[in-house]
């Protein structure tokens, strides 16, 4: 049994892996900025959990009997950072840099990073992008994102440090945070269901590569819990491998509905990269992982699990069963 470190605890993605991992019998600490009833419930489950900021961290108190680090501590979004690039540096990549040096310090360890699988490649040279595509961010956000990725590769070569990299899509589901207006598949999820207006930005032929949360903790706890050998990569790609466009969500949700959405069309957004879809066959080919969920099943299930009430626990359900 192993024990997991958790960065952004109480993060959306951060619960589903805490909470799969829990499912397992691993065990799981948690580091978030505050208690919140979502952490509560957590605890009630019988993680613990450290609270503070990850910029004035204790590294070695935290790391302590600590078999693996999961970083998924990340201040921004593409428009905070954008608004505010000095601050994504120091909120982020610095203590980055504080956790790998303190893991360089005690001998090393196993590391996950949540990357931007949607943010770091920029625009697309080849679709789908597979892992080998060339990193030329055109956010700040995907900059932050790919300087972290380059100070892992270096310790994890240098360094003895087993790091992790995961080039996440778009992960959706109940209990993401509809703050910054991130995560369109779940802010138009929740805004159809209420019956209130959708805004879309630019025509709608923006295309991502959208996951449900639960394949989404499923693979990163595969890549945690996994022995790689020597010849394997350590940069992964996770996603479906299908582009869904802003157009297409709306279909799905009208379909799903059974009726007409509200929508309003504004200008778009500089920063949005046009199309991203993410090539997954490395690590369905080293980890044995697919995503189960197609985008439509991943929206039915988000309806049913909102209309439950449920945030984490239902949405495992596929994965536990894998």
């Amino acid at each position: 049994m192993a024990s997991h470190l958790i960065l952004g605890g109480g993060g959306f993605v951060a619960r589903h892996v805490a909470a799969l991992l829990a499912m397992r019998g691993e065990n799981v600490r948690l580091a978030a900025r505050s208690r919140t009833p979502a952490i509560d419930a957590m605890l009630a489950q019988g993680m613990t959990a450290v609270f503070g900021d990850i910029r004035d961290a204790d590294w070695q108190r935290l790391l302590d009997g600590v078999d693996v680090v999961h970083h998924y501590a990340w201040s921004t979004v593409p428009s905070s950072a954008d608004r505010d690039p000095v601050g994504d540096l120091n909120g982020n990549v610095r203590p980055t840099l504080s956790l790998l040096e303190a893991m360089r310090a005690r001998g090393g360890g196993r590391i996950v990073f949540a990357s931007s699988g949607g943010t770091v490649y920029g625009l697309l040279r080849q679709i789908p992008a597979g892992e080998d595509q060339p990193v030329e961010p055109i956010s700040f956000y995907g900059v932050g994102k790919a300087t972290a990725e380059r100070y892992l590769s270096v310790y994890r070569s240098q360094h003895n440090i087993d790091a992790r990299i995961a080039r996440l899509s778009n992960p959706f589901g109940v209990g993401q945070s509809l703050a910054g207006n991130q995560g369109a598949a779940t802010l138009f999820l929740h805004r159809s269901v209420a019956n209130e207006r959708i805004r879309i930005f630019g025509d709608g032929m923006v295309v991502r590569d959208y996951i449900h949360v639960a394949d989404a903790a499923d693979a990163l706890v595969a890549l945690a819990t996994l022995d790689l050998p020597p010849e394997a990569p350590y940069v992964f790609n996770i996603g479906t491998g299908v582009g869904v466009s802003l157009n297409e969500i709306l279909d799905v949700l009208a379909r799903c509905l059974n009726r007409k959405l509200d929508i309003e069309r504004v200008s778009g957004r500089a920063y949005d990269v046009p199309v991203n879809v993410l090539e997954v066959s490395l690590i369905r080919h080293w980890l044995g992982w697919s995503a189960r969920l197609s985008f439509e099943e991943g929206i039915r299930r988000a309806i049913s699990d909102l209309s439950n009430g449920n945030s984490v626990m239902s949405s495992l359900n596929d994965a536990a069963a894998r």
